[in-house]
């Protein structure tokens, strides 16, 4: 199983970038599919999530109200709509899913089991 994110670029500070992301190979359950992003020198960082079923969302607090996930249940897809992008932005973001049903791992990097190969956010002022 792979996944496959896509969507990065290098933009300008207040612009937007959508990322994506769907898996090839075998198909397999997952509960929740998350974002997460990674600066250089930093730890990876939990960014939005949202569970397969209901579509409930989870965000950190530093992108509240900025960016957006959203599935596409149909394609097995799951977006990550990013706006007013910060130079604080800048990462490599990363998708991946959980096969935990308890939603109080959807912030937590060792839940998730397979993962994308990471897309370059570049914010510049």
């Amino acid at each position: 199983v792979q996944l496959q994110g896509v969507g990065g670029g290098e933009v300008q500070v207040g612009s937007s970038l959508r990322l994506s992301c769907a898996p090839s190979g075998r198909t397999f359950t997952s509960h929740f599919m998350g974002w997460f992003r990674q600066a250089p020198g930093k730890e990876r960082e939990f960014v939005a999530a949202i569970s397969w079923s209901v579509g409930s969302t989870y965000y950190a607090d530093s992108v509240k109200g900025r960016f957006a996930i959203s599935r596409d249940s149909a394609q097995s897809t799951v977006y990550l709509q990013m706006n007013r992008l910060k130079v604080e932005d800048t990462a490599v973001y990363y998708c991946a899913a959980n096969a935990v049903s308890d939603i109080g791992t959807v912030y937590e990097v060792k839940y998730y089991g397979f993962w994308g190969q990471g897309t370059q956010v570049t914010v510049s002022s």
